[in-house]
């Protein structure tokens, strides 16, 4: 599938200007949902929750990230194909439940993240594409996972 950027969007009265960034890294939060299967992604696929999936404003479609629990360091890879969150406060990715489940977060709903985009092999994303996890990424080491929550933590109002 082609990688599309997209034009600015308006959802609730905010717009929203897709662009390629290579070097996005950013800490917020995750949230995850799942009752929306069978409906359309915005890049035109069927949302299927088991998969693991996600959703972000601006991000090119389907992009692949990396997303990274706070609390214990697990990371997964996860692929990009629909638009959201648009709830705010602080939330940056929306996360399908199969992704929630492999991250480890869907009993609590939300929690603090890090997303960075990546270029994984194509086996990775490969398996995405179908609907299949790719391998767990190594966990981060807790000394990393301490600087990272202070600077959540620095820049939340």
């Amino acid at each position: 599938m082609p990688v599309k950027i997209g034009p600015p969007y308006t959802v609730r009265g905010s717009t929203y200007v897709p662009a390629a960034d290579p070097g996005y890294d950013m800490l917020g939060y995750a949230s995850w949902y799942g009752s929306e299967s069978g409906n359309r992604t915005a890049n035109g696929e069927q949302f299927r929750a088991k998969w693991v999936t996600g959703a972000h404003v601006s991000l090119p479609l389907p992009s692949y990230v990396e997303v990274t629990a706070l609390d214990t360091g697990r990371t997964i890879l996860v692929r990009i194909n629909d638009r959201g969150p648009f709830a705010g406060r602080g939330r940056i990715i929306d996360l399908s439940r199969g992704a929630a489940e492999q991250l480890g977060i869907r009993a609590q709903g939300h929690a603090a993240v890090r997303v960075r985009i990546v270029d994984p092999p194509e086996k990775d994303r490969e398996k995405l594409r179908k609907g299949k996890a790719a391998p767990e990424r190594p966990r981060v080491p807790e000394r990393i996972l301490t600087n990272l929550r202070a600077q959540l933590q620095a820049s939340v109002p």
